[in-house]
């Protein structure tokens, strides 16, 4: 605003035939530049007398005014320009001070950057000499491993050849032994098994029945008659009763059953005793053979429910049922003597006050309770130490194992007398057991 005020006064001026003075930067008189300070104005020669004389017009005195005020405007624009020019030079030096600084910081991150390149160039080849020096190690590692491994590997193979040394050794050893457990000879199979001189032959087709009869020995039985049924159904298969005091009435039937269905013929042998269920089952066979002392004794259905309270209706009832059991065990046999039921009971009670009637194996043939009386047996099927460890099971059924009630065991009563309980019988079912001294019992 300043600048556009003096420019019209400048022309006033000039047209008037004023003269402005100029700021002018000669030094003083003194030696002192005059920039900066405010300039005295000019000495003009004095104007003559006559131009003195004349009244001044208001138009001069205007026009004074304007150079004055002009004048005094170009001293403030010159202290203005000063002060710029003043804080112009103080940036430039901050200016010139920040460059300095910058170009500084820049020779300082140059520099620093060199000490790190060359840090790192340190840090590599440092790194690299230890990766030299892991490579070389892990190469020494390396053939020392496989050296170990070729002797380790030779060594095993020394160790394996003595051990498939002992163990074909020990595989002998073994061998021969399980060898000597077995006899030469081998199971002999007879249609017509008892020889002209009285010895019964008995082949592998045999089934033990010893102790009580239950539901698991009838199970035990008729599962071997199926068995040797599918092997061969001509060969005959021996039911071999050693010492069998009877049992349950249901599971002796149901062998009886087994017997009579059988394609293969079923011998029944008694080596000892067989008595009640087991005397039924030899003497209902279609072949049978007993040693002359073996003792064979039939009598009634005895049966005894222990712990049971059964009023008289139920006694009657039970009776029955007994009888009825009786009548389709008793029949047979006493039509195989050639007698009646009643004349069979008949005879039970001549040969003793219990009606319990036993005959040796000579008597008994007689009495047609059994088929034949052998003077020994040959049992061809015990090829093996029966001395020696059983071996692991196999899909045949041993013939030789026993059927004495596996669950029994011999207990002692309070008087200390032993005894062994009796398995659970169905409410159907009864026992046709030789019990004489009461050693099996009913729960």
């Amino acid at each position: 605003m300043k600048m556009r005020t003096l420019t019209p006064l400048i022309g006033l001026a000039m047209a008037s035939g004023l003269t402005l003075a100029a700021p002018s930067d000669k030094p003083t008189k003194s030696g002192k530049a005059s920039r900066g300070e405010p300039a005295k104005p000019e000495q003009t020669a004095p104007a003559p007398q006559a131009e003195a004389a004349k009244p001044a017009s208001p138009q001069d005195a205007e026009t004074r005014k304007m150079v004055q005020e002009m004048e005094r405007l170009s001293l403030e624009n010159k202290l203005q320009a000063e002060r710029t020019a003043k804080a112009t030079a103080k940036l430039r030096d901050e200016v010139a001070r920040l460059k300095a600084e910058r170009e500084l910081m820049t020779e300082q991150l140059a520099i620093e950057s060199v000490r790190r390149q060359q840090a790192n160039k340190d840090e590599i080849a440092k790194l690299e000499a230890e990766k030299e020096k892991i490579l070389r190690d892990s190469e020494l590692l390396k053939a020392r491993s496989e050296k170990l491994a070729t002797e380790l590997k030779s060594a095993q193979t020394e160790a394996m050849l003595k051990v498939t040394r002992l163990q074909s050794e020990m595989a002998l050893i073994e061998t021969t032994e399980k060898h000597g457990q077995f006899a030469k000879a081998k199971p002999i199979y007879l249609q017509n098994p008892l020889k002209d001189d009285g010895t019964l032959v008995i082949s592998d087709r045999r089934i033990p029945l010893n102790g009580p009869i239950s539901s698991k020995t009838a199970d035990f039985i008729t599962t071997r008659i199926d068995y040797w049924n599918n092997k061969d159904r001509k060969l005959p298969i021996f039911i071999v009763i050693d010492d069998c005091p009877g049992g349950s009435v249901m599971a002796g039937y149901q062998i009886l059953k087994a017997m009579e269905s059988s394609d293969a013929p079923v011998h029944v042998v008694v080596k000892s005793f067989a008595a009640s269920m087991a005397a039924c089952i030899t003497t209902l066979a279609k072949e049978s053979y007993a040693y002359p002392n073996a003792v064979i004794l039939h009598h009634q259905i005895s049966s005894q429910i222990m712990g049971a309270r059964l009023n008289l209706t139920q006694q009657r009832e039970f009776f029955e049922e007994s009888t009825r059991w009786w009548q389709r065990l008793a029949t047979p046999i006493a039509t195989k003597m050639g007698l009646t039921t009643e004349e069979l009971i008949k005879r039970m009670y001549e040969h003793s006050t219990s009606g319990d009637w036993s005959e040796f194996g000579e008597q008994a043939k007689d009495l047609k309770w059994v088929n034949h009386i052998i003077s020994g047996v040959e049992e061809s099927s015990f090829t093996k130490d029966p001395d020696a460890k059983a071996s692991a099971p196999t899909a045949v059924p041993a013939p030789a194992t026993p059927t004495r009630s596996a669950a029994m065991v011999e207990e002692v009563d309070e008087e200390g007398r032993p005894f062994m309980w009796l398995p659970r019988l169905n409410p159907k079912d009864v026992y046709f057991l030789y019990n004489p001294d009461g050693y099996y019992r009913v729960r």
